[in-house]
């Protein structure tokens, strides 16, 4: 075991890799300054970065962010809290905030009077850092300091710049500037302190790992020292816990967006009907599922009450279901708000297809309606024969409500008056004789007795009384 502690101490040791501590800050100091060429060249960077991100084009923002030297001061940042040079600290600081002031400007402008004001998927993807970004920009850093202070730097330097990304965040916030968004100027912004501190946090604790030594040609204060680490530490605490709350909202809709499609996807399985759009978002704190059907039209009610069951074995307690089929009016549903000639045409098919089976099921409700009426003088002959003891007869279709479980259940009832009473089992032969003269099961006879007729004469003698 301490042979294999051993190896794995000198196989990632860095000993004989790493650059004298005076030839390392000589490289990170020379990066810090922004005066002449290296500030003309933060402003033409910008205005690259901002044309890949007006243009949505993810090589020009990347060449944007090998150009830019936003690197420079960050990382002297570290350095300077890490060999306790203050000066070095106050320079970076002036000079990340000029630079960072002169990007957004630089970007205002150009998205101001750029033609076009969209916000593309690479604006949007720097407007909601989450706990990655600070890893990104953490881990960024070390890389970077490491490589810094390595004799063999490689390309680490510009991977480092295309990983954190620097660039985009504040050409992103010059954009929400010149539209007044400032959803996005503060989610940018908030993104490049994100990169900016645990870049520098990162450089300050490589610096210690690979035990800088303080200036000694600068005064030391133990004191100063010490609170200006607990600024840092706190500082990147502060700046943190933002983000964790980004990322919980982040799972959050992932994981409800993946519970959705899950859903949608065993749930919608219609032979006639297809999802066309499908969308799951938590707004203000509210899960809302929307699912756009097209097709055949199918019972509203019924279709919203068995999809509604079901959310709760897919994790979705709570989530409010829209279900717009293809006779909705809605078109700002379909497709992420931009129907196309073909969306309006397959509406206006299945609208009339709708309107055709509503035309349908009434035609059916009539039908049915004109046979129980016309039943009695249908069979009248065979029951004369048959059950002469039969004076009168009426079928119906009835719905009885059961209170208790509040489930509704459709019934055939077939009213009947005799002149003489029927023995038991001829009762029971005339409701087989009628369930096959009929063609309708479990019958429902209901034996009126004497009891009153109400007929036409008899309505308008009680209302003259």
């Amino acid at each position: 075991m301490a042979s294999l502690k051993t190896y794995l101490v000198q196989y990632f040791s860095m000993t004989d890799d790493l650059l004298p501590q005076a030839e390392a800050e000589a490289a990170i100091r020379e990066g810090v300054s922004f005066k002449g060429t290296n500030l003309l060249i933060l402003v033409l960077a910008i205005f690259i970065a901002s044309l890949g991100l007006n243009t949505n084009s993810t090589a020009v923002i990347i060449g944007a962010m090998l150009i830019s030297p936003l690197m420079g001061p960050i990382i002297g940042l570290g350095l300077g809290v890490g060999v306790q040079d203050f000066e070095l600290l106050k320079r970076c600081l002036r000079n990340l905030l000029m630079a960072a002031g002169f990007s957004m400007l630089t970007s205002t402008i150009y998205f101001l009077i750029s033609p076009v004001s969209e916000g593309h998927s690479e604006l949007l993807a720097r407007t909601s850092p989450t706990i990655y970004d600070v890893l990104i920009g953490f881990f960024g850093g070390g890389a970077g300091i490491v490589a810094i202070g390595s004799k063999s730097k490689g390309n680490v330097i510009p991977g480092v710049a295309i990983a954190t990304a620097l660039m985009p965040p504040l050409c992103t916030a010059g954009y929400g500037l010149a539209t007044l968004q400032m959803n996005y100027f503060l989610g940018a912004t908030y993104l490049f302190i994100i990169n900016s501190i645990f870049i520098a946090l990162s450089t300050f604790i490589g610096v210690k790992f690979m035990h800088y030594k303080p200036d000694v040609s600068v005064s030391v204060n133990p004191e100063r020292s010490r609170r200006v680490r607990r600024i840092v530490y706190t500082v990147s605490i502060l700046t943190l816990l933002p983000s964790l709350y980004l990322t919980y909202n982040m799972l959050r809709q992932s994981r409800f967006s993946a519970n959705a499609d899950r859903f949608i996807s065993q749930q919608f399985n219609f032979p006639s009907t297809q999802v066309l759009n499908r969308s799951a978002v938590i707004e203000h704190g509210e899960k809302i599922i929307t699912v756009t059907l097209i097709g055949k039209v199918l019972p509203a009610d019924s279709l919203q009450l068995a999809m509604s069951a079901q959310l709760d074995h897919y994790g979705l307690q709570g989530a409010k279901l829209n279900i717009i089929q293809g006779d909705s009016p809605d078109l700002s549903e379909l497709k992420n708000g931009l129907p196309t000639m073909n969306d309006i045409y397959e509406l206006a098919r299945t609208s009339i297809s709708a309107q055709q089976v509503t035309i349908d099921s009434l035609k059916s409700m009539i039908a049915i309606a004109q046979i129980n009426d016309t039943i009695a003088g249908r069979i009248a002959p065979e029951l004369k024969v048959l059950f002469p003891q039969v004076q009168e007869i009426a079928v119906s279709r009835a719905i009885f409500g059961n209170i208790n479980t509040q489930t509704l259940d459709t019934v055939n009832t077939v009213l009947v008056k005799y002149a003489s009473p029927l023995p038991r089992a001829k009762e029971e032969e005339f409701i087989r004789f009628l369930e096959a003269r009929l063609q309708k099961k479990h019958l429902q006879l209901i034996n009126v007795g004497n009891q009153v007729k109400f007929s036409k004469n008899t309505i308008s003698q009680e209302s003259k009384k």
